[in-house]
């Protein structure tokens, strides 16, 4: 059911006399994916991902001292940005309680996960991720579509001002380049927010992960490296963790329906029809983390990985009996999207007196 022109949000009229028959269904398909045991836990699969994990790391802390002060090093930054992704992959998925049955458990391990090897805060994420869970691309209540350097709705596109204004203007063409610096961005905000005012959980915990990480990984680089060499690589594996980073999350809501702030929406409609499943199965679920089935993921956060893509059948019959728009595309299609949606964004932050010609060659 491919699909790659999102249908409109509801108005909230149609939308409250939708919700009932579509809750009542929604507890129907709930029934019948933890009848069909979607919704145990698969611990062998993530045992079996993280010690593959762990082989990398060695691998390329060995492709590391065999090169010496080499160039290529750069290669072993590139790939060492690739795994630390990865490690965040298996984070997230603690943060869903998709890993143990235990809640602690998870807290536990997606900790490490997400502190000691990618070096985010997982305290961070966790409130900013879910959240997002709740209110899906809605306006004032989803953070991944709230104002920054890159604006995801017309209102916050023409409120920008300064140099933030000029990249918005031409967010569509800057996307990808901005995603390189995104990694020092994710490191930027966990640690901001761990420095926060108020309570933040598990503060002091993550600083010191955080404090001991860095200082052990850019130790060992610029003891056996040479300066120049040691700085390069630590920048190479932070603009591949960024763009890989970014690059996954990116396809899953952008260019889909933006929620009107005041809207009410039932869940499974909700969910639905803000994101965007990525086709490829096997391979693109390896290389996106299991986020390529995004709405199965939203529809049931703690479903394990290996289960979404038996999940994903059930969904697609599900929505296609209610009319419910389920999107779902391949990756250059979804990127396609994405652009043109920044680039119908951007405008508003144009100046009107800019060349018309240039409306000619934009993203559509």
């Amino acid at each position: 059911m491919p699909s790659s022109v999102p249908s409109a949000v509801p108005s909230a009229a149609t939308a409250r006399l939708a919700s009932q028959p579509l809750t009542r269904s929604f507890t129907a398909l709930t029934s019948q994916v933890r009848t069909a045991g979607l919704l145990g836990r698969t611990r062998g699969f993530y045992a079996l991902v993280f010690g593959l994990l762990l082989l990398a790391l060695g691998g390329i802390a060995t492709g590391v001292v065999l090169l010496g002060e080499s160039w290529l090093q750069l290669l072993m930054a590139g790939a060492l940005g690739l795994v630390l992704t990865q490690f965040a992959f298996l984070g997230h998925e603690a943060s869903h309680r998709q890993i143990f049955v235990s809640g602690k458990a998870n807290d536990r391990s997606g900790r490490i996960l997400a502190v000691g090897f990618a070096g985010l805060s997982y305290s961070w994420w966790m409130t900013k991720h879910t959240r997002h869970h709740g209110n899906p691309n809605q306006v004032g209540k989803d953070p991944d579509i709230a104002r920054d350097t890159v604006s995801f709705h017309e209102a916050d596109a023409a409120a920008q001002r300064g140099l933030s204004r000029w990249i918005t203007a031409r967010q569509s063409y800057l996307f990808f380049p901005l995603l390189l610096l995104e990694g020092v961005n994710l490191h930027f905000k966990s640690v901001q927010s761990l420095l926060q005012r108020g309570p933040v959980k598990g503060r002091k915990l993550e600083l010191a992960m955080l404090g001991v990480r860095f200082g052990l990984y850019a130790g060992v680089l610029f003891w056996f490296l040479p300066l120049g060499m040691a700085a390069a690589f630590i920048g190479v594996q932070l603009a591949v963790f960024g763009f890989y980073m970014g690059g996954t999350f990116a396809p899953n809501h952008m260019g889909m329906p933006i929620v009107p702030a005041d809207a009410k929406l039932d869940f499974l409609s909700k969910q639905v029809r803000t994101s965007r499943n990525i086709t490829g199965g096997i391979w693109m679920s390896a290389l996106m983390g299991g986020l390529n089935y995004q709405v199965e993921h939203h529809l049931f956060p703690s479903m394990p990985r290996p289960h979404l893509r038996a999940a994903r059948a059930m969904v697609r019959e599900h929505c296609r009996t209610l009319d419910v728009p389920y999107t779902e595309t391949n990756l250059i299609r979804a990127y396609h999207s994405v652009l043109a949606h920044l680039d119908r964004v951007g405008l508003k932050a144009r100046d009107p007196f800019d060349c018309p010609a240039a409306g000619n060659m934009r993203f559509g």
